[in-house]
């Protein structure tokens, strides 16, 4: 289990990280997700040993690695967001380069690099000049580097940028294998949707801080909560009016542009019955729609639209 327990950094002025803690359980593909500037690089570079907190603790299986320097570099593989490549080599000098940082030579590295590069399907590129190869070989390359001690944590700062479809395809299953066979990893990025396929659990991280973390299932579920259901009638608006505000699951209705706009604490079953309890009170509904969910408007107050006026909350 990676636990971070109150890491703060900062750089002169500037707070980085405030208090930030957080759990990551043991098997988890893990999305640190937020906006440019939230932390996630910062917090990426601590838990990676590139950088040392200014106050605060990161331990793995109980071992502080900020204490511990030689059990950090033996627990984490890392592959950063901007790529150290080196175009006069190949990819199997590259490999063997590393190894040799990690004690490995001989048979037993080259045993060791052919088996990686078979798993991120490198085999056939072996004698490439870096150079010669593309972003998404590049950075599966990466990744076989990052595995090349067999860390049990692998952290990868913003991994599938840059990257054509089918390359964060191709990396999205590599990802998944390796997770599959034990390892945690730890994975930025600021694209919710680009997480939300990948990983198992996610964090959201704002100025600093955790604000909420969790199964995706549970994140998508608040961040698509954060948005409002919205609702065209085509008569009794009255009526609808009073349904819609004497609904318990009603938290703020306003109107925007001839639209009822309902946020809403319930889920696809109160929805469901909602737009029933419309139907059987006469009112014809020809829009019922929750607003597709985004990372945005989860840091967005329901309130702050221009063109809405609030005409019931049950806020307090």
């Amino acid at each position: 289990m990676l636990e971070l327990k109150n890491l703060c950094k900062s750089y002169g002025r500037h707070i980085a990280l405030s208090n930030l803690s957080l759990t990551i359980p043991d098997g988890a593909l893990y999305g640190l997700v937020g906006p440019n500037g939230a932390g996630k690089t910062t917090a990426i570079k601590l838990i990676s040993g590139i950088m040392l907190p200014d106050r605060g603790e990161i331990l793995f299986d109980n071992v502080n690695l900020v204490k511990e320097e030689r059990s950090a570099k033996e627990t984490v593989g890392y592959v950063p967001d901007v790529l150290g490549i080196y175009d006069d080599m190949t990819v199997f000098e590259y490999m063997v380069f590393f190894a040799s940082t990690y004690g490995l030579t001989g048979y037993i590295a080259r045993k060791k690099i052919e088996i990686l590069l078979e798993q991120v399907g490198m085999t056939d590129k072996k004698d490439f000049y870096l150079n010669e190869l593309s972003r998404g070989m590049q950075q599966k390359l990466c990744v076989a580097r990052a595995l090349i001690h067999d860390p049990a944590l692998i952290i990868m700062d913003e991994p599938a940028s840059g990257l054509d479809p089918r390359a964060r395809y191709e990396l999205k299953e590599l990802l998944q294998e390796l997770n599959s066979g034990g390892k945690t990893v730890l994975l930025s990025s600021h694209i919710l949707s680009e997480v939300s396929e990948i990983c198992t659990d996610i964090g959201i991280i704002e100025g600093g801080k955790i604000i909420i973390s969790g199964s995706v299932e549970e994140i998508l579920d608040k961040v698509e909560g954060a948005n409002p259901i919205k609702i065209k009638v085509l008569n009794n608006k009255n009526s609808a009016l009073e349904i819609l505000k004497n609904n318990k699951k009603v938290r703020i209705l306003s109107v925007d542009n001839g639209y009822f706009m309902v946020y809403f604490d319930g889920r696809k079953l109160d929805e469901a019955k909602l737009l029933e309890d419309l139907v059987r009170n006469n009112v014809l509904v020809s829009e019922f729609i929750r607003e597709p969910g985004s990372l945005e408007s989860f840091f967005i107050k329901v309130t702050n639209h221009s063109n809405e006026s609030v005409i019931f909350s049950n806020e307090y």
